[in-house]
């Protein structure tokens, strides 16, 4: 097939979260299935840095509210690929020193930047003459390529019969602006109405994807049906169960090229299933040396990497964390950045029990694969989470995940059941209810079987090492969804014809 990825970020040019990685993997992957993809994001002040990408003889005009914009294309390759990246390239809206906001701030133009990327990202189909039969259209950033297909391409040669996908990587993320700004979009007032484009009296552009899409998804089956109800719905539930007959989900990828313990150049001691419990081995202490924690082979270590939000469950985390730097014979292994009170919270613990909690208050990428190679745990108690890659990454380097039952969690980890345990299918152990003393359960029930089980312990190891989580896998899923939106559209198309 012809898929063409639309997306604000793409690893490695531009990121702020998990959908950069998304759109800089998957297109690979069904690349190497033998389609053909192209991808296109915006030239950002950061894109312009990496070597190979070159200007192409491809200018637009874009028509943004009662003004003409022009831009032009930029063009090089993912990495290690022969996949193509157009870069639409506008300097007043994309260079600036960061994706979407400023100190703090959401710049103020987001729904004009966005207007004419969806828009210039639809002209250049014809202006380098791409062959494209499914639009692969990812969170609210590009949530107007439906409406834009639908209303004012359906008739235009060559798009009649583009599907279009979108897909949701986080609903808590959907694009609202005051009403106005729908004059920037070109389109008409009419389609601002509460089936498609209008929110509590303002414009929602994750909405307007969901409504004009020929197919919906997000990043795993469990949080396709949590959107569905309140409260991860986030307002467009309704919506969502309306359309739920083209709703799916499947799991994101890891790129095992990166993500692998065998060959991970980050880690100072490599190993897989055969020798893993000497290469954890040297790999904790290592890692305990690197954060200050005192070398304790038998002490086990809880690993935390990502974001210092109260949606990864810090709040359940510092509860916790203020009896166990007392009580428990456990350390700490804390990467990640976030919100100032959980940084200020944190500093104090690791100021006073320096024993027990090893804290680097950064992004440092070697150091998050140098801690889910040392860490024997690996603690994931989201209110909410879309899909999740540590605990995959987990998985991988033989670090038991302890996670909440939620979203790509749920999906991932197989709870450490007695039936489970007997089937050889349990990963790691979870919990249902967002409580402290549910999360303190499950940290229980691992370091139990951590301190009085080997074999059942060896057994999680062994059977989340084994697991396969590629992006192979998730290309293929893809690959069906794509091809159910472009018969979908086709068949909207003939049934339009006989119309007329």
């Amino acid at each position: 097939m012809n898929i063409l990825f639309v997306s604000s970020e793409v690893v490695p040019f531009a990121k702020t979260g998990g959908l950069a990685d998304v759109c800089g993997s998957l297109p690979i992957e069904l690349s190497k299935l033998g389609h053909n993809v192209s991808v296109m994001m915006p030239a950002y002040r950061q894109v312009k840095g990496h070597p190979g990408i070159e200007p192409l003889n491809v200018k637009f005009d874009i028509p943004i509210g009662n003004k003409i914009v022009r831009g032009r294309l930029l063009r090089g390759t993912l990495p290690n690929s022969e996949v193509p990246v157009f870069f639409v390239e506008q300097d007043e809206y994309f260079d600036r020193p960061e994706l979407y906001r400023y100190k703090g701030e959401d710049y103020k133009d987001n729904c004009e930047r966005f207007s004419f990327f969806c828009r210039a990202a639809l002209e250049a189909i014809r202006l380098v003459k791409l062959d494209v039969e499914v639009i692969h259209c990812h969170d609210w950033q590009a949530g107007l390529i439906p409406a834009y297909l639908h209303v004012e391409y359906a008739h235009c040669h060559g798009y009649e019969t583009i599907g279009s996908l979108m897909t949701i990587h986080n609903l808590a993320y959907q694009g609202i602006f005051w009403h106005w700004d729908m004059l920037l979009t070109g389109l008409d007032w009419k389609y601002f109405n509460w089936h498609q484009m209008e929110f509590y009296g303002k414009l929602n552009l994750m909405k307007t994807g969901l409504a004009f899409a020929d197919g919906l998804n997000t990043v795993s089956p469990t949080y396709a049906q949590e959107i569905q109800s309140d409260p991860l719905g986030c307002g467009l539930e309704g919506m969502l169960q309306g359309r739920r007959d083209v709703l799916s989900g499947i799991v994101n990828g890891v790129h095992y090229a990166d993500w692998n313990p065998a060959t991970d150049m980050h880690l100072p001691y490599k190993y897989d299933v055969s020798n893993w419990q000497s290469g954890k081995g040297a790999c904790k202490s290592a890692l305990q040396s690197e954060l200050g924690l005192p070398i304790a082979p038998r002490t086990p270590v809880i690993g935390l990497i990502g974001r210092l939000a109260e949606q990864k469950g810090w709040d359940l985390i510092m509860d916790l964390m203020n009896r166990w730097v007392r009580e428990a014979d456990v350390q700490f292994a804390i990467l990640g950045t976030g919100e100032q009170h959980f940084h200020d919270h944190l500093t104090w613990l690791a100021r006073d029990f320096p024993h027990k909690v090893g804290l680097r208050l950064d992004f440092n990428e070697g150091l998050s694969h140098r801690i889910e190679a040392g860490s024997d745990i690996f603690l994931m108690p989201s209110r909410y989470e879309p899909c999740g890659l540590n605990q995959l990454y987990s998985l991988k380097y033989g670090t038991v995940p302890v996670v909440r039952a939620t979203g790509g969690l749920k999906d991932t980890v197989v709870d450490a059941t007695d039936d489970n345990l007997w089937n050889q299918t349990a990963t790691g152990f979870s919990f249902e209810t967002y409580s402290t003393s549910d999360m303190e359960a499950a940290l229980s029930r691992a370091l139990d079987a951590y301190h009085n089980n080997p074999e059942r312990w060896n057994q999680l190891v062994t059977t989340g090492m084994n697991q396969d989580w590629s992006w192979r896998k998730s290309a293929l899923e893809y690959v069906e969804l794509y091809e159910q939106v472009k018969a979908r559209r086709v068949q909207q198309w003939e049934r339009l014809q006989e119309l007329l």
